[in-house]
Order: C-alpha cells, then sequence, then structure tokens
C-alpha cells in the first residue's frame, strides 16, 4: 500500500532543539560508572557523548537539553571552557589540543535538567517539554552514534518536515534479539531519503518476544517527535520493565492518527550501551586515525595472531 501522507515541506518547520536522555546508572559498567558517567567514557580521546553532540550539530541543531541525574554534572562540565588548561597549552604553543579542547564549548548552546530517578525513557523525554515548547524535536540517546560519514539524522528532521508526526530509525535484528528493542510493523512508503528505506509505519511494541514480533525492524537511538509526545507520556502507565515507555507512547499517537515512518539505517553505527560493543567502538574509530590507525592496526593483527596460535 503506498504511503499516502501529504508531502508539504513549506508548512512544516525542521527540528532545531534535542533532548539527549543520560541519567542512567549505567550498571553494565560498574565500577568504572561509580564515579565517571558512562557517557563520559572515552572512544579514543573524546567522550562518547562529545560524539553525539557533534553529530547533532553536524544536522543543525544547537539547541541541547541534557536530562541528567545525580553525580553527572561532570557531563555539563565537558562542554564548558577551561580558561586555565587553554592558557597552559597557549604558552605552550600547542595549538591542536588547544582547539580540541574548546571545541566542546563551540558545538551548541547545552543546557540541563535533572530527572530525579530513571523510570523509563519516556519519563527522561518528559523532562523536556518546558525546554522544547510546542515544536517537533529530536531526541538522541547517549551511548550510540552514527559514523560522521554516513550521517542519519539530517535525514530524519529532513523527513519529519515533509511529514510532520514521529520519524524513526531503524536497523534490522536477529529475530532473537526483538525482545531488547522496540520493534514495528511497516508497510512500503515511495519517500525517498539519502540515508536509507523508508517505511510507514503500523504498529509498534515493546520489546516483544520473537515468536510475537511483527517484524525485525529495531527502534534505534534517534526520533524525531512533534510536542504532542508529552501528553501521550502523561497517558500511558507504566509498560516493560515497570518503566514509562516511551514506545508505548509513541504507539497511543500512532492510534490516534499520528503518522509515523521509519528510515531502515545500513550505515556504519557504533553502540556504546554494553561493553562488547563500547570495545567495539574503540577499536573501530582507533584504526580509522590517521595518528593511530597504521601502527594500531598493525599492533591488534600481530596481537589477534598471537592469540590465535596460542
Amino acid at each position: 500500500m503506498p504511503d499516502t501522507t501529504p508531502h508539504q515541506s513549506a508548512t512544516r518547520q525542521r527540528a532545531v532543539k534535542a533532548v539527549i536522555p543520560a541519567a542512567g546508572l549505567a550498571t553494565r559498567f560498574l565500577p568504572a560508572t561509580k564515579a565517571v558517567p558512562k557517557e563520559l567514557l572515552p572512544v579514543v580521546d573524546r567522550p562518547v557523548l562529545q560524539y553525539i553532540v557533534e553529530e547533532a550539530a553536524a544536522a543543525g541543531i544547537r539547541d541541547i537539553l541534557l536530562v541528567t541525574g545525580r553525580g553527572k554534572t561532570s557531563m555539563v562540565d565537558h562542554f564548558d571552557r577551561r580558561p586555565d588548561l587553554e592558557a597552559r597549552l597557549t604558552e605552550k604553543g600547542d595549538t591542536k589540543r588547544l582547539e580540541a579542547i574548546k571545541r566542546p564549548a563551540e558545538l551548541a548552546e547545552i543546557y540541563t535538567c535533572r530527572q530525579a530517578e530513571p523510570l523509563g525513557l519516556g519519563h527522561a523525554v518528559s523532562y523536556g517539554e518546558s525546554h522544547v515548547g510546542p515544536e517537533p524535536f529530536a531526541v538522541l540517546l547517549g551511548d550510540e552514534f552514527c559514523d560522521e560519514t554516513e550521517p542519519l539524522l539530517p535525514a530524519m528532521l529532513d523527513l519529519q518536515a515533509q511529514t510532520g508526526g514521529i520519524v524513526l530509525a531503524f536497523i534490522e535484528v536477529d529475530p532473537e534479539e526483538t525482545n531488547r528493542y522496540g520493534i514495528a510493523a511497516v508497510e512500503p512508503s515511495d519517500i525517498t531519503v539519502d540515508a536509507g528505506e523508508t517505511v510507514k509505519v503500523t504498529a509498534l511494541v515493546e520489546k516483544p518476544k520473537p515468536e510475537d514480533a511483527p517484524s525485525n525492524l529495531a527502534i534505534v537511538g534517534r526520533y524525531v517527535l512533534p510536542a504532542e509526545i508529552f501528553d501521550a507520556i502523561r497517558r500511558i502507565g507504566p509498560g516493560a520493565g515497570g518503566e514509562i515507555q516511551l514506545t508505548d507512547a509513541m504507539a497511543l499517537l500512532l492510534s490516534e492518527g499520528t503518522p509515523v515512518h521509519g528510515i531502515v539505517y545500513r550505515g556504519t553505527r557504533y553502540d556504546t550501551g554494553m561493553p562488547l560493543g563500547y570495545l567495539q567502538t574503540v577499536v573501530q574509530l582507533a584504526v580509522k586515525r590517521d595518528d593511530l590507525g597504521p601502527a594500531f592496526s598493525q599492533w591488534l593483527t600481530q596481537f589477534v595472531e598471537k592469540d590465535l596460535r596460542g
């Protein structure tokens, strides 16, 4: 069935604000995250959160709300200036590192609010209501990002400006993994974007068992949402895991006629939410570095060959 959603880009505003929920306890990374927020764990020499803010800034979003939690004020500090450190690097003539430490403060305007306790993604997103106002906005989860050479967010923002409603990012997962994600039932869409195949969403289910999953298309950590999502969050109760699930609020809007579209992303996505994915991300990005890649790749090859020989 073709997508009949009207494509009237001139009538809608492209989202210019983003919310990054970052209040989780990151128990998978304990004891490291007892004192250091997971979002600040380094990927080579930049924290995960900086990659995410850079992704937003590259898509034209320069107004970002961090939803933080207890013990996470250092996330805000990372995007502040350090005049003392800047002065020391200036004295040393270390312009490369000087530019690097000034860059986070130049990416975007960073605002914060504190979530009293982590009660689910929907609950965290609800904290953005007063900040984003009545306009659409993006949500970027704080532990994953796309490779800068294969951007996804600009296409999502453009698609939402055409169609209104909700725009989601999907990846294809193995059937046995559906109980880790929100899963969508979809039909074809005739809208084309550069970042991947577009689909029209007909149903959303949070973390279904493999036998109950309507597809293998899993929602991942990029959303563009209308302001109506806040009222929907207020109207749903606790869902999977006893938490306020964003998927349930989006499903409510879908059932009431809000259009929901998605982009099936097949580019390179880095997922640092679990230790294995974090380590893979560090290795992948390290080998791509001009200054580190050749020597690190050579060492890594030798290490693996030695390990295989026992």
